[in-house]
């Protein structure tokens, strides 16, 4: 259970500050243990290359908390952090702590992104002063922060749909409570997301984009296959014929994404798929499915808000 937000302040940051301490004071001897056991285990050099990467990130995490509690003095402590200003500063912070760990994770890890398309489509946009919704794919922990990461260096400030839980990340808790985000406690229903759907998207303005994944959860084959099952339950076999033919992802929940065309009518759409990220699926895989000398790919489709159908 997710304990309060002015818990988690008084004790989680403080926590993270401590580790960051004892990491950097046995940091020598973690280095010799991973270097010793690292041509014992699968994966080249994978517990240093792991470490050098939760180093960095834990760096990110620190800094960019101090920064936080500047920008929240500076709001005249937390009196304005809704205003235009406050919020530009916040994506701003937001854009280089992902970018930096993006990089990091790409030379620690030797990873290759070729997703040349989605950044070429979120460039060439056509009206960069007008909304957007992008619906993506969502196979692996990693790609909402990848897809954050686009949106904030095209310029789009992103508006997100996340669980609950990832507000145990101190960064993640301060920042996006700061932004446009809906967190979604376990065991929500469906009514509640749609309708934290539609309020940031009724909500948005000018470089804003909203970010959701209509499956609603990681793709597994496994939950491919019981969402089919649950289709056929509900007597909506054709839907489920339909969801058998996508080998690649679930059957999409269509009231999200119809909430936010409804809210944001004047907002173009983006598409967005992806591969390479499959095998991160939840904490345990950060160990033994966290891509490493392996090549990411994506690719996405741009439909303007005239081509929308209206029914």
């Amino acid at each position: 259970m997710l304990p309060p937000r002015w818990l988690r302040r008084l004790v989680i940051i403080p926590a993270i500050v401590f580790v960051v301490a004892v990491f950097l004071g046995t940091l020598p001897l973690l280095l010799v243990l991973a270097a010793a056991i690292s041509p014992r285990l699968p994966g080249r050099w994978r517990p240093l290359r792991l470490l050098w990467f939760f180093l960095v990130y834990l760096a990110v995490e620190v800094v960019a908390l101090a920064a936080a509690l500047l920008l929240w003095i500076g709001s005249g402590f937390g009196y304005s952090l809704r205003g235009e200003r406050m919020q530009r500063l916040h994506y701003g912070l937001l854009r280089r702590a992902l970018a930096l760990a993006f990089r990091t994770g790409r030379r620690a890890f030797n990873l290759s992104f070729d997703t040349s398309e989605v950044t070429g489509v979120l460039d060439a946009d056509p009206d960069p002063d007008g909304p957007l919704l992008v619906f993506s794919r969502h196979a692996g922990a990693g790609d909402s922060f990848l897809l954050v990461h686009a949106l904030t260096q095209a310029g789009r400030r992103p508006r997100i749909v996340l669980k609950a839980t990832l507000q145990w990340d101190p960064l993640l808790d301060v920042i996006l409570n700061r932004l446009p985000t809906v967190f979604v406690p376990s065991g929500a229903g469906r009514h509640r997301v749609v309708e934290g759907i539609r309020d940031l998207a009724a909500g948005m303005d000018r470089c804003d984009a909203l970010l959701i994944f209509p499956e609603g959860g990681n793709f597994t084959e496994r939950r491919r296959t019981r969402s089919i099952a649950r289709l056929e339950e509900l007597g909506r076999h054709a839907e489920a014929d339909l969801a058998r033919q996508m080998r690649h992802v679930l059957a999409p929940h269509a009231a999200g994404a119809m909430a936010a065309i409804e809210a944001a009518p004047e907002a173009d759409v983006v598409f967005v798929a992806h591969t390479g990220l499959e095998r991160l699926s939840g904490v345990v895989d950060v160990w033994r499915g966290l891509p490493m000398d392996s090549d990411i790919a994506g690719a996405a489709w741009w439909v303007g808000r005239r081509d929308i159908p209206v029914d």
